[in-house]
């Protein structure tokens, strides 16, 4: 039986739910965000069944997001240092479900290390995919560098390049939106599973995009992106908490 769709959450730059119980801990690092906007119809056939995109002023957005993930853990056991420690890029997508709950959607997650690509691919059924990465910073200046090995398209690659600039002490309300995100949408076996996350508000700054060479947009079955971006944002990083999945409401 279909039920009526309750209203979008608040978008907070603090987490809107607690996570009483630890499944997974990470800490996010350097991260660069790079969003273009896109037709919300465009990208609805994309996302899990029973959540629609999430809208910004009529608009939903891709993202292109570059960082190090450090120190993947189980429960509250100590982080991995070597495994779960890598660079990755992902390519991701704005959703909203029946519940309410605002997430992402991931449609590619490219990973440096390739035992955590096959446990997320089988265990999770993320798209992750194995490449050849490396960051590296020059005093104000951080380029990302990715190249696909496993699985295709192999070779697709990203370069972004990004000068770091001064803390936002007040994002604006699309600033918060595309980062401010408590959980993630996925498909697991048929079902749409929402995974809820926890960290400390995002220390955002702003960012001067230098060069942006990417593939990985096209590669994951969405549009290449037209001319800048609407938003280039950096993040020092921060701590994460993420708690168990559970099912979303379908209409």
């Amino acid at each position: 039986m279909s039920s009526t769709p309750v209203p979008a959450e608040p978008v907070t730059p603090e987490p809107v739910r607690e996570v009483p119980h630890t499944l997974l801990t990470q800490s996010w690092l350097d991260l660069a965000f790079l969003h273009w906007p896109a037709d919300p119809a465009d990208i609805a056939p994309l996302l899990p069944a029973g959540t629609v995109p999430d809208t910004h002023d009529g608009a939903t957005y891709v993202g292109l997001v570059a960082f190090r993930m450090h120190r993947i853990g189980w429960f509250d056991l100590p982080g991995i240092p070597y495994l779960g420690t890598f660079p990755e890029t992902n390519v991701r997508l704005y959703s909203v479900d029946g519940n309410g709950r605002r997430g992402v959607v991931f449609r590619s997650l490219e990973a440096s290390r390739l035992l955590p690509v096959v446990v997320a691919r089988t265990a999770f059924r993320l798209p992750y995919t194995w490449a050849r990465m490396t960051i590296h910073r020059d005093s104000d200046t951080i380029t990302y560098t990715s190249t696909r090995r496993w699985p295709g398209p192999r070779g697709a690659h990203s370069r972004i390049t990004v000068r770091t600039r001064e803390p936002l002490e007040h994002p604006t309300d699309l600033e918060h939106f595309l980062t401010a995100r408590w959980g993630m949408h996925s498909t697991h076996f048929g079902r749409t599973l929402y995974l809820p996350n926890v960290h400390p508000r995002w220390p955002l700054h702003r960012a001067e995009l230098l060069d942006c060479d990417d593939e990985l947009v096209a590669a994951a079955g969405l549009p290449r992106p037209i001319g800048p971006p609407a938003s280039v944002l950096y993040s020092p990083g921060v701590p994460v908490h993420f708690g168990h999945p559970t099912r979303t409401t379908t209409h």
